[in-house]
């Protein structure tokens, strides 16, 4: 779970990266500009989106100018529409047009998996089918993804490997077995931590029930399997679908009766919002 307190630290040092990646010894264009000059800019999106990432967009125009006034149109979660105006901003030009690009990046990018995510969200809507994201995220943007999963209407599984088991296919391998593997899962893992184990048909599927796992990853399962598997497990462990999960097919699998479905594609296969940053001096 993502508290407001870690948050916080990560958009520092999201932002801090950012910047430091785009300025190194400064931004020699800005130089251009007459000190001490003010502007007002204004955002909009050239395209319907959810709003996800002002938190980021701010601490980049506010790390170049603490005085610069933002003034929201729109708050993450918030449907947005082409053509709409989503902010204003008032401050020094030369930081400004500096912290432009690096704030949209961060708005576009967590717009973009928000977006993804309301789609998936509403498509199994009114099923019992939860839709959550993975570890497949761009790297140095876990937290930053995760948040854009929860604005979208989705849910966060483990932040990383710190906090959460999945044993996987290489995992048994390396363990000796479904039964070694758990066994020794049920016995190393600190209280409050979820065990999931990884099923890539139904035979294995039958083993892990008997072996006591509570939370069943079904890899790669067709629908005529993945209702199989209901059946199964009736109720005795939780089901996760995974695994080539697309738009076009993920209101079939919700209708299946598994409880989870984990997509990679909310994170990793996503397109930037189109954002347009407009300036007056």
């Amino acid at each position: 779970m993502i508290n407001q307190h870690d948050l916080a630290i990560h958009i520092y040092a999201n932002v801090t990266t950012a910047l430091d990646e785009d300025l190194r010894d400064g931004d020699l264009t800005a130089q251009l500009i007459p000190l001490h000059t003010q502007a007002h800019a204004t955002v909009i999106t050239r395209q319907d989106a959810v709003l996800c990432g002002a938190a980021w967009f701010d601490a980049c125009f506010k790390a170049m100018d603490k005085d610069c006034i933002i003034h929201w149109l729109a708050q993450d979660g918030d449907v947005i529409a082409a053509k709409q105006t989503l902010c204003e901003i008032r401050g020094d030009a030369r930081a400004m047009l500096t912290a432009e690009r690096c704030a949209l990046n961060f708005l576009q990018t967590l717009s973009a998996t928000a977006t993804q995510t309301r789609h998936y969200v509403e498509a199994v809507r009114g099923t019992h089918a939860k839709i959550l994201d993975t570890r497949k995220t761009l790297p140095g943007l876990r937290i930053a993804q995760k948040y854009a999963v929860k604005t979208g209407g989705g849910h966060n599984q483990r932040i990383g490997l710190f906090d959460g088991m999945l044993i996987k296919e290489n995992h048994i391998l390396a363990a000796g077995g479904i039964h070694p593997a758990l066994e020794q899962a049920f016995r190393l893992a600190p209280e409050g931590i979820s065990i999931q184990i990884e099923v890539e048909n139904l035979e294995q599927l039958r083993e892990v029930l008997d072996a006591g796992a509570k939370l069943i990853l079904l890899d790669n399962f067709d629908l005529d399997s993945m209702r199989v598997a209901v059946k199964l497990t009736a109720g005795r462990a939780e089901l996760e679908a995974s695994g080539g999960i697309t738009l076009d097919k993920v209101r079939a699998i919700a209708e299946t009766g598994v409880e989870r479905i984990s997509i990679g594609g909310l994170t990793k296969d996503i397109q930037a919002v189109d954002l347009s940053m407009r300036f007056e001096i």
